[in-house]
């Protein structure tokens, strides 16, 4: 078998029978699915049952972020394995062609997707969205930034650098790191575009983005994040959502939560590092920094026919 999709999921019986609808229209049929479970007491692993899914547990007490995947991928069978978050569904059905692409050059170790919001993401989130995930391809890209929520990897380099289990995130950032230091090329597929259900409550947003300082210090551990810092990039971003919010006349729906977001992720990310000092390098400019204050860029629809959801199951 040339490609595993692999699923860490943990109480996601609102998207999960979404996203596997998503995998079962793919142009793509030819492949396995692996649900890595952690321990769901609602319905999701009922619902994965329905599909042909292959599903594996891990304890809840046992569970990171790669050791679930390590679980996963140790038991697929492709030659190259998609990795994608159960809250997230594929918008087009050439989503898995467009996302494993890139690997017809053999120097390509990870390629990862397009993502965007729903009704219920946040405006900010929005906008991190945007400035993550443009919607200009890159093939080659200069820095190990990716997101395992829409990616996908060569097995043999898997077989050779598994993913870090002790991370308490950003297991992928590491892994691109990795791949790149062996002279390996990291692309990003604006094509392979997924949506991404993010509806987080204030210490949601706190307790991921400090998660994700912690593993971000232990990847580059000469990086710095002070108060200073924290208190410029909380007010640079507040200005700018609130620049395109206002550019979008949709300030006063949105005005509430993008105070408190910008505040608990960049305070998150400050308690994630906690030592002093100025964050600094292109990496994290890409993580912290602000978008520019120009015109929003207009998302438009690929010539193509969409995915239908009307009769995804939900919990």
């Amino acid at each position: 078998m040339k490609y595993s999709i692999v699923i860490r999921s943990y109480n996601e019986e609102k998207h999960i029978g979404r996203l596997l609808d998503g995998i079962v229209q793919q142009n793509i049929q030819d492949l396995e699915i692996i649900l890595v479970d952690s321990g769901s007491t609602d319905a999701t692993t009922i619902i994965a049952a329905s599909y042909p899914v292959i599903i594996l547990h891990i304890q809840p007490n046992e569970f990171t972020f790669g050791r679930s995947l390590n679980r996963g991928i140790a038991q697929a069978k492709g030659e190259f394995i998609v990795i994608a978050s159960a809250h997230v569904y594929p918008v087009y059905h050439d989503w898995l062609e467009k996302l494993l692409s890139p690997f017809n050059d053999p120097k390509v170790a990870l390629t990862y997707g397009k993502q965007r919001g729903d009704a219920t993401t946040k405006f900010s989130e929005h906008q991190i969205f945007i400035q993550w995930f443009p919607d200009q391809s890159q093939s080659r890209q200069a820095h190990p930034f990716c997101n395992n929520a829409n990616a996908a990897i060569r097995r043999s380099l898997w077989e050779l650098h598994a993913y870090n289990e002790s991370l308490t995130g950003l297991e992928d950032l590491e892994w691109a790191h990795w791949a790149i230091d062996q002279d390996y090329a990291i692309s990003y597929i604006s094509e392979a575009e997924v949506i991404h259900v993010h509806n987080e409550t204030p210490r949601d947003v706190y307790n991921r983005y400090r998660r994700e300082a912690i593993g971000f210090k232990r990847i580059f551990p000469q990086e710095r994040f002070n108060l200073t810092e924290f208190l410029r990039l909380v007010s640079t971003n507040i200005f700018n959502d609130i620049w395109h919010a206002v550019r979008k006349r949709v300030l006063w729906t949105n005005l509430s939560s993008i105070l408190w977001f910008r505040w608990m992720q960049f305070w998150g990310t400050y308690q994630g590092y906690h030592h002093s000092g100025p964050v600094t390098g292109k990496l994290c400019q890409t993580f912290y920094y602000p978008r520019d204050l120009g015109n929003s860029p207009q998302s438009h629809p690929r010539d193509i026919e969409p995915i239908r959801y009307d009769n995804a199951p939900e919990g």
